[in-house]
């Protein structure tokens, strides 16, 4: 018992460390609860869109060396803004103003930051993150982020919720449904920038809909799909960053990893929904 317990805390005497962890449980959490959204409504290549569309503020705020999260912020939530306008106009449809905003930002993010001759390892911060480098002030950052996304998802919970499962009844209840929606891809913007610190735009989509599928699983009610799927984040988080601790990998894939590695166990064992469940119920 003594062993597991040094073994714990062993990697809690470096204070990045402790950041990282504190980093990890905020994206966790805060990831899947918006995260039961995006499954829902499938909005998975928005967020992969828009996590990209946000390189290039992230590129500007680092070439005028401004906090990274600040260019990712403005960025995120004009993106955000604009493929919902966009996306209003008859003739184009939502995923093909995501792929042209997608191409064009993350072309451009690219170009910006080649320009410098940090490039390589620059470049390999943003896109994968980098959750022990995690300062007071990104943690900040991170958890103010996280509570404003939280506070919103359960203010609006009844109006995202019908505008969720029933579109058409969000129109006939006279909902303010273009308000809803671009709050709801402002609020994913948002995570976005929150999570971006830790696991970099190209992971970034993991932590928003892996938990969040997998609680979909195990559960079809959208609050009990909210808080198995933060727990399940969570749970992969930590996990995650102590298998880079003495793995020695890098942080945030080993993260998405073990958030994969849960999901593919619920696909299989999962009561009711699971694959090898259904066989023996099937009695193969």
């Amino acid at each position: 018992m003594s062993d597991v317990l040094t073994w714990l805390a062993e990697p809690l005497h470096y204070a990045f460390m402790v950041r990282g962890l504190l980093a990890a449980l905020i994206v966790g959490i805060v990831c899947p609860v918006l995260g039961a959204y995006v499954v829902l409504r499938g909005m998975a290549f928005f967020g992969d869109a828009l996590a990209h569309i946000i390189l290039p503020g992230v590129v500007i705020a680092f070439l005028l060396g401004w906090p990274l999260g600040i260019g990712a912020l403005i960025t995120g939530v004009l993106a955000a803004l604009g493929i919902g306008a966009l996306s209003q106009h008859k003739e184009i449809k939502e995923d093909t103003a995501m792929g042209v905003i997608f191409a064009g930002a993350f072309a451009l993010g690219i170009a910006l930051l080649s320009t410098q001759r940090s490039y390589a390892v620059d470049l390999s911060h943003i896109l994968f993150g980098n959750l022990l480098g995690v300062s007071a002030g990104d943690l900040w950052l991170m958890g103010g982020l996280a509570v404003v996304v939280v506070a919103l998802v359960f203010a609006f919970y009844k109006e995202f919720l019908v505008l969720s499962f029933d579109p058409v009844l969000a129109v006939t209840l006279r909902l303010p449904v273009s308000f809803l929606r671009n709050l709801l891809l402002v609020l994913i913007a948002v995570v976005i920038v929150a999570s971006l610190q830790a696991v970099g735009v190209t992971l970034v989509l993991a932590m928003l809909v892996t938990p969040a599928a997998s609680a979909h699983l195990l559960t079809r009610r959208l609050p009990g799909m909210m808080m198995l799927g933060a727990t399940l984040g969570a749970v992969g988080a930590v996990v995650g960053l102590y298998l880079s601790y003495y793995g020695n990998v890098a942080s945030g894939p080993a993260i998405v990893l073990t958030e994969t590695l849960l999901f593919v166990l619920v696909l299989l064992f999962g009561p009711r929904r699971g694959l090898l469940w259904r066989r023996r119920a099937a009695g193969l």
